[in-house]
């Protein structure tokens, strides 16, 4: 379970927001809102641990996040607005690289099917310098695929995505969801999921 109490957020002579709460168990998802600024990645940075709320605390599994170091990194995959991957690599290097530092060793058969299914059959072995944004952000989001942690942090995921790959990335969340993982997202997009508690949490300006 992942619970936040009290939570304030300033960044220089500016309070994002406070006073924010909220539990997340397993199964259940939270679609975070609100305009740019408001504080949104500052929120899911303070969830990974990279970011000290100004005032109150994250528990895992009643525990401070802080108090738990790399016990609570080995359960969250972060993926930020940025895609994070290296552009002189292949889409494939770059999966098997990011799949090694989670922990997971993946073949190259196994991420060269998990490559097709996200769109990106025949551009595997291609440096990532070579793809659109879509195409790039569909190589990031590859490791939802064969990632093991039980919370997911994700930050605009669904941008520079086409209807197909949306619904795709989708359909891994609630694959998750439904396997008793939790998910924290940030958009500005309507999303509709089958599988799973939904919350929404709006951050104002």
């Amino acid at each position: 379970m992942l619970q936040a109490e009290n939570l304030e957020c300033v960044r220089g002579d500016r309070r994002l927001f406070s006073n924010l709460n909220f539990v997340l168990r397993p199964g259940e998802f939270l679609q975070l809102t609100g305009p740019n600024g408001s504080g949104k990645t500052s929120l899911l940075r303070m969830i990974c641990g990279l970011l000290a709320p100004s005032r109150g605390e994250i528990r895992w599994e009643g525990a401070n996040i802080h108090s738990l170091r790399e016990e609570y990194s080995t359960v969250i995959s972060y993926l930020g607005h940025r895609t994070a991957i290296k552009d002189e690599l292949s889409g494939l290097e770059n999966l098997r690289v990011s799949s090694a530092l989670d922990g997971t060793e993946i073949r190259d058969t196994a991420a060269r099917d998990i490559l097709r299914t996200m769109g990106l059959g025949g551009r595997e072995l291609l440096p990532v310098r070579l793809l659109s944004e879509g195409q790039k952000r569909r190589v990031a989001l590859a490791r939802l695929a064969v990632c093991n942690t039980r919370l997911w942090l994700l930050d605009e995921v669904l941008s520079s995505l086409d209807l197909t790959a949306v619904a795709l990335v989708l359909s891994l969340i609630e694959d998750h969801l439904g396997n008793g993982g939790m998910a924290v997202v940030s958009t500005h997009q309507e999303i509709n999921l089958s599988a799973g508690s939904f919350q929404r949490l709006e951050l104002a300006s």
